[in-house]
Formats: structure tokens, sequence, C-alpha cells
């Protein structure tokens, strides 16, 4: 089953964004910037694309979906508070000690995370690793990986798109969010990486590029379109803008990881309205 399939997304989107916003200022900590850049990515698998069910987290056949960039739980939370794996109350509890929502996800911590992340560039390698034992156990269920652009300096991230194109292995898809921004700057100062595409299609993956992250029927499209590709894995970059839905935030470095204060809190909230 596909949970939340008759869900409005665009009206989720922005109960998400207000979640994101609400828990790094709630916590005076936290990921918003990212997180905004990948809301409608997640709103589309959990809503359109991946088979899930929250009242079966560890539903054998599921789909997984794996958070490689992994600072970005707010939208990872929020989403599956949205989709009925834990109450939308709890997200108040972000970053709280001895809350389940850490800054970083944990494996199981609530129900619905699939892996723990920390570092970046291991969840395409993760993300593999799941998929080649599925395939020993004759499992024909999706892994989806969500990636920054910035993780594509890492080493790992290279290492893992070589192997799984040389082992032909379908059924794992690889997102790349594309917002520009790594950390204080944006990427193209930090490490030059472009063509990515070109470098992924080099390794032997099917790959779609240049989609708007921010458009939601751009965005199934090309999520359906990944979860068809047989015979070797499938890469879609989205192109997004880091912080988007507030003004102040779009685009902008320094909202990587940094807590809104109070008056920036309550204009964001009234742009998200």
């Amino acid at each position: 089953m596909v949970a939340g399939a008759g869900t409005d997304l665009r009206a989720l989107t922005k109960r998400v964004r207000r979640h994101v916003v609400e828990m790094v200022y709630g916590a005076q900590s936290g990921h918003i910037g990212g997180s905004m850049s990948s809301t409608e990515i997640l709103a589309v698998l959990y809503g359109r694309i991946m088979r899930h069910d929250p009242q079966r987290p560890d539903w054998p056949e599921r789909d997984r979906f794996v958070m490689s960039k992994g600072h970005c739980t707010p939208v990872q939370y929020a989403t599956l508070a949205e989709n009925g794996y834990f109450p939308v109350e709890e997200l108040s509890t972000f970053r709280k000690k001895g809350s389940r929502l850490q800054g970083h996800s944990v494996l199981g911590k609530p129900q619905g995370v699939e892996n723990s992340a920390g570092a970046l560039g291991m969840g395409l390698s993760f993300g593999l690793g799941i998929r080649l034992g599925m395939r020993l156990n004759n499992i024909d269920a999706h892994v989806y990986v969500l990636m920054g652009d910035g993780e594509q300096d890492e080493g790992q991230v290279w290492e893992a798109a070589m192997a799984a194109a040389h082992h032909n292995v379908d059924r794992l898809v690889a997102i790349i969010d594309r917002n520009g921004i790594q950390n204080d700057d944006f990427t193209r100062e930090t490490m030059r990486t472009e063509p990515l595409d070109e470098k992924y299609r080099a390794f032997g993956w099917e790959v779609r590029a240049g989609i708007d992250g921010h458009d939601l029927d751009a965005v199934e499209a090309a999520l359906a379109w990944a979860r068809d590709v047989r015979g070797k894995p499938a890469l879609v970059i989205f192109d997004t803008v880091k912080g988007k839905g507030v003004s102040f935030m779009e685009n902008n470095p320094g909202f990587h990881g940094a807590a809104p204060n109070a008056e920036q809190f309550a204009r964001a909230m009234e742009e998200l309205a």
C-alpha cells in the first residue's frame, strides 16, 4: 500500500514547513534550510511513490527511505508524523533530552527511521547494502536514498555508485537535493562537482536531471520514472532552493544550521500561513 495516497500534498508541504520552523525554533538548534528544500520530495515519496504502512513499520515488503543527509531530520520527522508513524505533538520534543527525535537520525527512533546518520556520504552505501540484501531474499521492494549536493564531495558516495552499477542493482533510487549550498557557503565555492548527471551516467546509472524539486507534479513524474527503471540503479537530480518557503531564508547559507530568533520566527510563520 502507499500510505496517504489521497492526501492533498500541497497542503501537506505547508504543514511540514511550519513544523520544521517550529521544531528548530523551539530547540534553538537544527537544520532548517536543507529540510525546506527537501519538503516536496519527501511528501511525494511517502504520499504517492513508496510502498509503506505506518501501522506495520517493520513490514518486510516495505520500501525503505534512507536519509543520507542525516542532519535534515526536521523534515523527516515532520513527514513521518504527518503520515501517522507517531503523534504530531511529539515534534515539540525535537532535540530535547530524552526525546526520540534527535538532531541526526537514529535507526528506529522513531519507527520509520531506517538508518542512523551523522557524517555525510554514508547513505548510498547503506541503501545499496539494504537493496542487495533484499535481492538475496527475493524481496522486490525499493530503496530510496536522499543525498545533498554538498555530499557529493565524499569519496564513499562514488564507491557506492560504482558498486551499484557493477552489480546491476535495480530498485535502488538515489535522489540528489541540489540546492547549491553546503554548510556556510555555496557548493560551487567549496568543491566543484558538476556535471553530476554526466558523472553518474558514466558510472552506469540511469539519470534524470534538471527537475524542479518544488513542482509536485514534476517530482512525482520523475520519481515514478525512477521507480520503474530495471537492470541498473536510477538517479534523479532535483533543482531546489535552500530554505524554500520563507523569503529571508531562501538561498541563504546563514540558515543552513541556524535557528531563527523570535522576530524571524514570527515572520516565517506568517509567510507559511
